[in-house]
């Protein structure tokens, strides 16, 4: 059995001549941000993307449909939470495709599809990870795995803040899986950048300049190499502060505990929680770091040393 992409025109056609193309995941739309917001904030990065030379390519399933290339129609379809869009991970694409139903694809699923097409260079918030409380509740993200094994850079800031961020990165050097700073030298807190004294953060590679960091990628990609995480440090928010964060995202672990909530749905409930706690300032800070790195992953993606990603 075919497992039938759809794909639009202009992404094709960029693809086909080597262009420079980046991948965007849709979970961010369907379960990440308010109805309200996410269709607009869309707008944002695509429009970066374009900005930097690069194109555009939202991932998402329609019908049971991988697509490539998302219209602003669904894009608001997915985004409203009436529809009873699924989260999609890499496993349920197909069950997605069997059952005709729709998702906003998470990392994972957005890698699987993207190097399915062959784009190399994606964009996201945070990357999802170990979830704090391993030990006794394990719960671990796909994308680690997805990762490991898919040749595809994703940008991010690192991983998302409701995760135990030391135990992400040894579990991501565990699959092989390169991290490196793109003007940091620390793994970002996602909302915030990392407090300098965290040593368990600390970056082993960095680069400045998007052509050395292409090349570097590039490379990884012809010895073979699975997937590489480029973490970008976020912008920050006037008034967000690390200890306010991590005061909120303990307050919402012990709340989504009391409320039993797991699996899928914890890390959309722990990120509104905490932005209702932080009085919509991680929104905020969500918003500018999904934008700044849509940016920094279409800067790259036109640097690539061949032209094709």
């Amino acid at each position: 059995m075919t497992w039938a992409v759809r794909i639009t025109p202009e992404i094709d056609a960029a693809l086909a001549e080597g262009r420079p193309v980046v991948a965007l995941e849709t979970s961010v739309i369907a379960q990440g941000l308010p109805a309200q917001v996410g269709p607009a904030a869309w707008v944002s990065w695509e429009a970066a993307i374009r900005e930097e030379g690069a194109v555009p390519a939202t991932i998402a399933v329609i019908g049971g449909c991988p697509v490539v290339g998302v219209s602003a129609e669904e894009i608001a379809h997915l985004a409203d939470g009436a529809r009873g869009v699924l989260k999609a991970a890499r496993r349920d694409l197909g069950l997605l495709a069997a059952s005709g139903a729709d998702g906003g694809t998470t990392v994972s699923a957005t890698l699987a599809i993207a190097h399915r097409v062959g784009i190399r260079v994606a964009a996201t918030g945070g990357i999802g990870g170990v979830h704090r409380d391993f030990t006794r509740i394990p719960d671990e993200s796909a994308d680690l795995r997805a990762l490991a094994e898919l040749p595809v850079a994703l940008f991010c800031s690192g991983a998302k803040a409701v995760l135990d961020l030391p135990a992400t990165l040894e579990r991501l050097e565990t699959w092989s899986v390169p991290v490196i700073g793109y003007g940091t030298s620390f793994f970002p807190a996602f909302y915030t950048e990392a407090a300098h004294e965290s040593e368990a953060l600390r970056l082993e590679w960095r680069f400045d300049d998007p052509r050395l960091l292409a090349r570097a990628l590039a490379t990884h990609f012809a010895l073979d190499g699975g997937g590489a995480v480029v973490a970008v440090a976020p912008m920050g928010v006037a008034g967000l502060t690390a200890g306010a964060v991590e005061r909120a995202v303990a307050d919402a672990v012990a709340e989504a505990s009391t409320r039993g909530v797991r699996g899928k749905a914890l890390t959309p409930f722990l990120l509104a929680d905490v932005a209702k706690r932080t009085g919509g300032l991680s929104l905020a800070a969500n918003l500018t770091l999904l934008e700044k790195n849509a940016r920094a992953a279409a800067r790259v993606a036109v640097a690539w040393p061949t032209r094709t990603n």
